[in-house]
């Protein structure tokens, strides 16, 4: 049987607390388990046993490398429900002065942001396969900035995204 999903991911932070206090106001992530220098972390209606672990490795890490000196993860993505959720994190990312990209991949809608370790992660809401089109389809070889106002005329504000894409129809 192939895989099915990711399950969790797993990141080395400088400060397990201040960490948990970011994805708990920008994601809505619950601790679930915590220990001295780590805590996991489970996103508001994941039936997953948790959905982040962070172990702290002190305030003296270096940066990561990946992408500029060395091969590592780029960054992880979540999916919301809604374009009204995307807008609300979009806000909430901005607020906290984490949000630093935004663009529409033509069946994705997607934000970019970086936690307090410069860690990047994405949100993003997937046309639901019911609405792709061949335009839409092609959009998707090119790159264009996310307008979440047309995208909310065009599909709906509180259409669930992703149903027959990665959720089961």
């Amino acid at each position: 049987m192939p895989v099915q999903r990711l399950n969790h991911a797993v990141l080395y932070v400088r400060d397990v607390e201040r960490s948990v206090a970011f994805y708990r106001e920008a994601l809505g992530f619950d601790v679930v388990m915590g220990m001295p220098g780590a805590a996991f972390l489970q996103a508001a209606g994941s039936t997953n046993d948790h959905d982040l672990g962070l172990f702290q490795i002190g305030p003296d890490a270096d940066p990561s490398p990946a992408g500029r000196t060395s091969v590592g993860l780029y960054h992880l993505a979540w999916e919301v429900d809604t374009l009204d959720e995307l807008e609300r994190v979009a806000v909430k990312l901005s607020e906290l002065g984490a949000l630093v990209g935004s663009s529409d991949h033509g069946t994705t809608k997607a934000l970019y942001a970086k936690d307090p370790d410069g860690l990047e992660f994405e949100v993003s809401w997937l046309v639901p396969a019911s609405l792709i089109t061949d335009e839409v389809l092609a959009a998707r070889s090119s790159i264009r900035p996310l307008d979440l106002a047309a995208d909310k005329e065009r599909y709906g504000a509180r259409t669930r995204g992703g149903v027959g894409v990665s959720i089961p129809v």
